[in-house]
C-alpha cells in the first residue's frame, strides 16, 4: 500500500487522552507516512518522546505556517487526531481545516461531525480540488451486511480483544498481538472497528459507531470472512470497542457471539474504578474476574489479560499483574512496558489445534 505524506492537527491535545487517534497513529501506520504534528504546547519536541519518552523522529511544529517553514516534505493531508467529546467539531478545529485546506492539503477526519457537512470548508475544498475524507460516514444500505452463518467457514483462531471500559488501549494491543505473530513466522490480520484502525491502515473491518445496529453483527461476520477468504491468516484479533457493561455505550457481544471468538484478551485499568465519562453513575467497573466469568458466559475462555497502566507506578502495576496472574491462571502482561511476546506461545497452540 503507497502511503501517503500526511501531518496531525492536535492542537494543544497531545499529551491528553483526548489525542488518541494521533498516539496510535505516531505508534505506527501503513497508511499515512507521518511527517509531523501540529500542538501549540510541545513545538520542537519528538512526538514519540511526548507520548511515550521513545523518540520516534516524529517533529512537533507550533502551526501549519511553522511546518510549511521547517519540513522539506510536503504533506498531502492534515488529519484530525483529537477525539473531541461528542466527535464535534469545535470551532477552532473548524478554523484550522480551512487554513490547512487554503494551504492545499486534503482532510482526513475521524470525528462524528463531517467535514463534508460544513458547506463552507467544502466550497474551499472544491475550489483547491483537495479530498475530504470523513472516515466514520456510514456505508450506503446497499453496501451493508446482515450475519448469514457464514462465519462457520473460518477456519483459523479468532480472537476478540476487549476491555472493562472504552478508552483503555484495546487498538494498540491488537496491533501489538497482530505484530507479535508475524514477528513470529505466522500470518495474522486484524479487524478494525474504529477510524483510528482504518487509518493506520488495516485493511478489513468496518467503523462499530457508524453503523446500524441492524448491521453491527454482519458487518462483524463480512469482515472476518473478507479477511479469511482474501488473506488466509492463521490467526485473526479484533479490535475491541467500549465494554459489555458500559451503560453509556456497552459492546462486546458480537465480538464473541456474531464473531465466533474462540478466545479473547480482556484489558484493563486497574486505578479506573468508575466508567469513563460517567464518573457520578451509580455502577463502577466489575472486578477483572467477575468480567472474564461473563465472557465465558457469552462463549469465549480468557486467554490472557492485559494492563492498561495509566496512573499506576510501574512497581505497582507490576506487583498487580503478577497477584491476578496467580488468581486467574491466565498471563497478565503490560503490553507498553513488556510488548506481548509472551503471549505467542498461547496463540501458535490455538493455531495448531486447529490445524
Amino acid at each position: 500500500m503507497p502511503k501517503d505524506n500526511a501531518i496531525i492537527i492536535t492542537a494543544g491535545y497531545l499529551s491528553t487522552e483526548h489525542g488518541k487517534t494521533a498516539h496510535g497513529l505516531i505508534r505506527g501506520t501503513e497508511r499515512f507516512n507521518i511527517l509531523g504534528v501540529i500542538d501549540k504546547k510541545h513545538p520542537g519536541k519528538d512526538a514519540g518522546e511526548v507520548l511515550d519518552g521513545k523518540k520516534r523522529n516524529i517533529p512537533v511544529y507550533a502551526s501549519l505556517k511553522d511546518f510549511a517553514a521547517k519540513s522539506k516534505k510536503k504533506a498531502k493531508y492534515c488529519i484530525i487526531g483529537v477525539a473531541t467529546k461528542g466527535g464535534v467539531l469545535p470551532k477552532e478545529f473548524q478554523a484550522m481545516l480551512r487554513e490547512a485546506i487554503g494551504s492545499g492539503y486534503g482532510i482526513v477526519n475521524g470525528l462524528h461531525d463531517y467535514v463534508s457537512d460544513h458547506p463552507d470548508l467544502m466550497a474551499l475544498a472544491k475550489k483547491k480540488k483537495v479530498k475530504v475524507i470523513d472516515v466514520r460516514k456510514p456505508k450506503k444500505f446497499k453496501d451493508l451486511h446482515f450475519w448469514s452463518g457464514d462465519i462457520s467457514k473460518v477456519k483459523c483462531p479468532k480472537i476478540a480483544v476487549l476491555g472493562t471500559d472504552c478508552a483503555l488501549g484495546k487498538r494498540t494491543t491488537t496491533r501489538f498481538l497482530m505484530q507479535a505473530m508475524r514477528a513470529a513466522g505466522y500470518k495474522a490480520e486484524m479487524i478494525y472497528t474504529g477510524q483510528t484502525g482504518w487509518m493506520q491502515g488495516a485493511k478489513y473491518g468496518f467503523i462499530f459507531d457508524s453503523t446500524l445496529n441492524d448491521f453491527i453483527s454482519g458487518e462483524m461476520e463480512h469482515a472476518i470472512v473478507q479477511c479469511w477468504r482474501e488473506a488466509k491468516p492463521d490467526i485473526i484479533f479484533i479490535e475491541g470497542q467500549s465494554s459489555l457493561r458500559n451503560p453509556s455505550g456497552p459492546a462486546g457481544a458480537e465480538w464473541i457471539v456474531s464473531a465466533a471468538a474462540d478466545a479473547a484478551v480482556l484489558q484493563h485499568n486497574p486505578p479506573r474504578k468508575k466508567y469513563k465519562g460517567l464518573e457520578s453513575y451509580k455502577d463502577n467497573i466489575p472486578e477483572v474476574k467477575d468480567e472474564i466469568e461473563l465472557i465465558k458466559i457469552y462463549g469465549a475462555p480468557t486467554a490472557a489479560v492485559t494492563v492498561n497502566t495509566y496512573k499506576m507506578k510501574e512497581e505497582e502495576a507490576r506487583q498487580w499483574a503478577a497477584e491476578k496472574e496467580k488468581e486467574l491462571h491466565v498471563p497478565v502482561i503490560l503490553p507498553l512496558e513488556d510488548g506481548v511476546g509472551r503471549l505467542v506461545a498461547v496463540f501458535e497452540k490455538m493455531i495448531r489445534v486447529r490445524k
